[in-house]
């Protein structure tokens, strides 16, 4: 029955080769929106690994830095520095927007760092061109994917930034490279008010009668001094020193300093479990229903085939072929189909939709393995319509037609 199978498939190869191709595209569109969930995973857990923390301290009852917004005064870090336990910590700040060269703009995280060297929490932990931040300002560091080159001109708020260094996959849970600046060039993007603003602050506290000087003396002084200043970061990022426990320290700084803190494990859950969850679930619903529409495919093409050749069957059970081998000709042809449709599916998400993708896709063996074996159940599963069909046909059949 191989040998027939094989047969039957060459005798209608050009309708089994282009379903099977038609297949594979699905396969391929399968295989990568489960590369695009891995991909998101692996973002998350990039961020977080190229931080350089081991402890993420934040705003009092918030989920930031990353997946809520953070605001802790800058000289929150003086008092973690002295804890036992605390090998170094650093200031950040994070700033999703858009970077300007000219006419073009790209999306990235604007992150600003504290003055140090490799190794300082925050700070990119290689680079494939160029050097390190060494200056207070107007220098940056940005991952290849955003497209810029050493030497580029950047425009972040009013200010202009050279590309001094070049980095790979750097890039936000979101999937944004990231761009590294000086921390108080980033402060001054992220909390600082326009001149127009500042203006018109300056502007309604003098207007209003409760600021005036002789009632509150130096409070408009105070006010307006307050504007150029920028005392806030979003976290402060701490390395813990070798033999002390993560948990134990989190603990105490939450105690003693009435902040949030969180370790590298919850950090990681409100990433993947918070703030991907949403697309985790849609990705999830995409993947059911082209699985359902795959298996349609697959158990319309092979009940036409089989109906076409309902005179064959008959003459097959009329010399006393067994229905069981008249199956597994059937389930055969469906994992022949599925096969096809695989091969071209991963050739297809490999080669061509994970490199032109926008997001990162990350396309594991053991999903490969896993998307195979799925296809070869839903490949017999979609061919039992046309075995039940094909059981059904009277031997008698065979004469009368």
């Amino acid at each position: 029955m191989i040998s027939l199978a094989g047969r039957d498939i060459m005798h209608a190869w050009g309708k089994f080769v282009f379903t099977g191709l038609g297949l594979g595209l699905l396969i391929g569109v399968t295989l990568s929106m489960a590369g695009i969930y891995r991909g998101m995973v692996d973002d998350a857990k990039v961020l977080l690994d190229n931080s350089g923390a081991d402890l993420w301290v934040v705003q009092k009852d918030t989920l930031g830095p990353y997946a809520e917004s953070s605001s802790l005064y800058e000289d929150t870090w003086r008092p973690l520095r002295g804890l036992p336990g605390v090998a170094r910590v650093a200031r950040v700040t994070y700033l999703t927007m858009q970077v300007r060269q000219g006419r073009r703009e790209v999306r990235a995280m604007v992150t600003g760092i504290e003055a140090g060297g490799p190794g300082t929490p925050g700070w990119p932990p290689y680079l494939v061109a160029g050097r390190q931040i060494t200056r207070g300002h107007y220098e940056a560091v940005v991952d290849l994917a955003t497209g810029f080159a050493l030497g580029d001109r950047l425009e972040i708020r009013r200010n202009q930034y050279t590309v001094v260094g070049l980095t790979r996959r750097m890039v936000s849970s979101g999937g944004d490279p990231m761009v590294f600046i000086p921390l108080k060039d980033a402060q001054e993007a992220q909390f600082l008010k326009n001149n127009e603003a500042i203006l018109q602050q300056r502007r309604r506290t003098a207007e209003n009668p409760s600021y005036n000087r002789p009632q509150v003396p130096g409070l408009l002084e105070a006010v307006i001094a307050s504007q150029s200043s920028n005392p806030s970061v979003n976290a402060v990022l701490v390395q813990i020193a070798a033999g002390h426990d993560p948990q134990e320290l989190a603990e105490r700084i939450r105690r003693w300093q009435r902040l949030t803190v969180y370790t590298r494990g919850q950090m990681e859950e409100i990433l993947v479990g918070k703030l991907i969850a949403t697309s985790a679930r849609q990705i999830g619903m995409f993947l059911v229903i082209l699985s359902v529409v795959s298996a349609a495919i697959v158990a319309f093409i092979i009940y036409t085939l089989t109906l076409g050749k309902i005179r064959e069957i008959a003459v097959l059970k009329l010399i006393g072929t067994r229905n069981r081998t008249i199956a597994a000709m059937i389930i055969q042809q469906a994992i022949a189909l599925g096969g096809i449709g695989f091969v071209v599916g991963k050739i297809t998400a490999t080669l061509l939709m994970a490199p032109i993708f926008p997001k990162y896709v990350l396309l594991e063996p053991l999903d490969s393995v896993r998307g195979f074996v799925a296809v070869l159940v839903i490949c017999v599963l979609s061919s039992l319509i046309a075995v039940r069909a094909a059981l059904r046909v009277d031997p008698a059949e065979a004469i009368g037609g």
